[in-house]
């Protein structure tokens, strides 16, 4: 909106007359006050031509006053468009908008639009076989999990949510942040899902948990931010696979108190967001959403109905709403070494 208006020819300026006496020309010519006309026309007086033009040019200096105007307000209103829209030549990850305007701030919604970003990931190990989740980071099958989920694997099989299933393998890991990239073999097309701001989050915000616990593809469950900046406590694994608690759950502290198990004495702790939506064994590795569906969490922890607070004795039945997610700018963060293929 901010194109200059262009004029199409100056105004065209009426030549003046020559002066006419009182009464008329003829009873002048006849007494001889003035000349006959000469034979060319007579040129126009100077005088009031440019009060004339000046008269003229008034039309043209309003219309010119008006496509300033109307340039700025253009400007003003680009400018507008790019502050609520985010398109500022830069990608601002909060105000993206993955769930359609129609579905905008519902659960349905976001299950709808990033569960296609969610996948169900199997990893097999010299101990057994363990589940976890992914979230889709490109679409040749590009993929971010937990490091526990797929620590000491020697073979890894992957479900997208259309029920495709792939080989993956590891590309790089981080143990000290429990994060890991793998790569699935022979896929393109997905559906990569749009990483967030946690920055921004807040105690209170509404999320979504999408993941595949105990093998159940594509779980949505929702909640609130409960607590930031927790300081959870996970073991590395060091190559190995986390030993699983059998009543489900992988083992963290928190608060000087051990959950669903030992952690051994290679661990590491980083600064999670808390949340009450519902996480399973199996939910590790899966996307915490905000409701406009960005990945603002990678869920990694979560204290595991029935299983033992090792501090207290006592024994917890049911959701108790305590889950831990490694905030999305970690991840962020990281990518660029997990790509490189680091392994430590």
């Amino acid at each position: 909106m901010t194109e200059t208006f262009r004029h199409s020819g100056e105004y065209h300026q009426q030549q003046s007359s020559a002066p006419v006496p009182p009464g008329g020309t003829q009873g002048a010519y006849a007494q001889g006050a003035f000349p006959p006309p000469p034979a060319h026309a007579p040129e126009a007086p100077q005088g009031p031509a440019p009060a004339r033009r000046r008269r003229a040019k008034g039309p043209v200096a309003l219309l010119a006053a008006v496509a300033i105007a109307a340039a700025a307000v253009g400007g003003g209103t680009a400018y507008a468009v790019q502050t609520l829209t985010g398109k500022d030549g830069g990608s601002s990850a909060t105000s993206t908008d993955v769930v359609p305007t129609s579905k905008k701030g519902t659960v349905a919604g976001v299950a709808e639009a990033v569960s296609p970003s969610i996948v169900e990931i199997s990893a097999s190990t010299a101990e057994g076989k363990s589940t976890g989740s992914g979230v889709i980071t490109k679409s040749d099958g590009e993929i971010v999990t937990n490091n526990h989920v797929v620590a000491g694997a020697t073979a890894i099989k992957v479900r997208t949510n259309d029920g495709k299933t792939y080989d993956a393998e590891v590309v790089g890991t981080d143990s000290k942040k429990d994060l890991a990239l793998i790569q699935l073999k022979d896929a393109s097309g997905l559906k990569p899902a749009t990483l967030g701001n946690s920055d921004n989050v807040k105690v209170g915000d509404e999320v979504v948990a999408i993941g595949s616990p105990e093998g159940l593809t594509g779980t949505v469950t929702s909640g609130i931010i409960s607590a930031l900046d927790r300081d959870v406590t996970v073991a590395t694994g060091d190559g190995q696979q986390q030993p699983q608690n059998p009543e489900g759950g992988w083992p963290f502290e928190f608060d000087g108190r051990q959950f669903n198990g030992d952690t051994g004495s290679s661990k590491t702790t980083y600064k999670a967001l808390q949340t009450d939506a519902s996480l399973n064994p199996g939910n590790s590795g899966g996307a915490l959403i905000d409701m406009n569906g960005n990945i603002i969490g990678i869920n990694s922890a979560m204290y595991s109905p029935g299983s033992s607070d090792q501090g207290s004795g006592q024994t917890a039945s049911g959701s108790i709403g305590l889950g831990f997610a490694i905030p999305v700018d970690a991840v962020k963060d990281d990518l660029g070494k997990l790509r490189s293929g680091s392994k430590t």
